[in-house]
């Protein structure tokens, strides 16, 4: 229970906010085009950042047939997910029509006792959290009602101070929100330069040499990782499967050293590549250390490289590459997987001279940084803003109004 600062108000949300659901809309009543309608699915992609899958919509005039009998919602007004993934969030903030599914989604319209960025920030709230998931019933899904939701303890501050919280926390969201466009172009620029320079296409100044083609085990040795099923260890070797092959020297899985003296009998090395084989096909990335890195059988190792193992991985990524990696993948298998056989068939087009390759691999290593450091910037401000939304959203850190 948080213990909130005493003069803060502590209401039950229906006494203040009219809780409420939409007019059933039926199946026969949805459309490809017009007024969009949202499930429970759609609102959970808007938290996860995912785009919506198989959008649904209703016609203009369906929507002013619903509306006319449930009111019409509005900009301020908030939506919570009532069934299956329970107590999701979704602040309407544009005057665009929109409607939602009844009874899977709770209507929280907009009250002059809230500012509508506060209340949704207490939604996702700790405390508040808890309390939809213990007035929830679970059998097979789990359920939050209408009533439930009229019964949360909500703390109240004034609404000068509710605004400032909302302001501050919300200016967080505004940097996160741009740290994420910006990721997203600098992802666009890299993946266009990655094209032109991997294929040739574009050389770097100072760079007009030839290029040859042969196929991958003509310029690596390819291996598989243990079949062994793994057992973990608190600490030890670092183990590598498709879960942690973007950072593999973060990972926090283990295997001990007498298990990977027996069950490995090549070693990776710096300079070596693992890609993912089985599941996720194609993903890839060089060892920078000699530090022992035990790898799954999902991984394939590429070693005894023979031309530069940064051009090379940066190749693995590109378009042409992972074209012919897909055509030689066993997509029939579950899951999915290509063997080393088939890995060293696939064609690998490079420079002849040593210095255009270190020169290609240099500028997409920067590129690759840069996202990478971005990425880790946006990762800082989201635990800061949690920090900030225990502190601000209990009263345990107040602001001056």
């Amino acid at each position: 229970m948080v213990a909130y600062p005493s003069d803060w108000e502590k209401i039950e949300l229906g006494t203040k906010c009219d809780v409420t659901s939409s007019k059933r809309v039926f199946e026969k009543e949805w459309a490809k085009s017009g007024i969009p309608f949202f499930r429970t699915r759609d609102i959970a992609s808007f938290h996860s950042g995912e785009e919506q899958k198989d959008k649904l919509f209703i016609a203009e005039n369906t929507y002013w047939d619903k509306v006319a009998s449930s009111g019409e919602p509005q900009k301020g007004d908030i939506l919570v997910t009532g069934v299956g993934t329970i107590g999701l969030p979704y602040l309407i903030n544009t005057d665009e029509k929109m409607y939602f599914k009844d009874g899977n989604i709770l209507w929280v319209k907009k009250s002059e006792s809230f500012d509508p960025e506060f209340l949704y920030l207490l939604f996702t709230a700790k405390d508040i959290k808890e309390q939809i998931s213990d007035k929830s019933g679970f059998t097979t899904v789990g359920t939050f009602t209408i009533q439930n939701a009229k019964k949360l303890n909500m703390p109240h501050p004034t609404l000068p101070e509710q605004q400032a919280i909302a302001s501050i926390l919300t200016d967080f969201d505004e940097h996160i929100d741009n740290l994420i466009e910006l990721i997203e172009k600098k992802k666009a620029i890299r993946d266009g330069a990655l094209e032109d320079l991997v294929s040739g296409r574009t050389q770097l100044d100072g760079f007009d040499g030839e290029w040859e083609e042969k196929t991958l085990s003509e310029i690596c040795d390819v291996f598989d990782g243990t079949h062994q099923t793994p057992r973990y260890s608190v600490n030890g070797i670092k183990f590598v499967s498709v879960e942690n092959i973007e950072d593999i020297y973060g990972s926090d899985k283990y295997i001990s050293k007498a298990d990977y003296d027996r069950d490995f009998r090549v070693h990776p090395e710096k300079g070596d590549i693992l890609m993912t084989r089985i599941g996720d096909v194609g993903t890839a990335c060089v060892l920078k250390t000699d530090e022992p890195i035990a790898y799954y059988v999902s991984l394939a190792l590429l070693k005894n490289i023979s031309i530069n193992s940064a051009f090379l991985n940066q190749y693995i990524k590109g378009r042409q590459f992972q074209r012919e990696l897909d055509d030689r993948t066993l997509h029939h298998a579950t899951p999915k997987k290509i063997n080393k056989g088939e890995i060293g068939k696939c064609q690998v087009r490079y420079p002849i001279s040593p210095k255009e390759q270190e020169a290609i691999a240099s500028v997409l290593n920067t590129m690759d940084e840069e996202i990478i450091n971005l990425k880790d910037e946006k990762a800082k401000m989201q635990g800061i803003k949690e920090g900030a939304m225990d502190d601000l959203l209990t009263g345990r850190v107040r602001l001056k109004v």
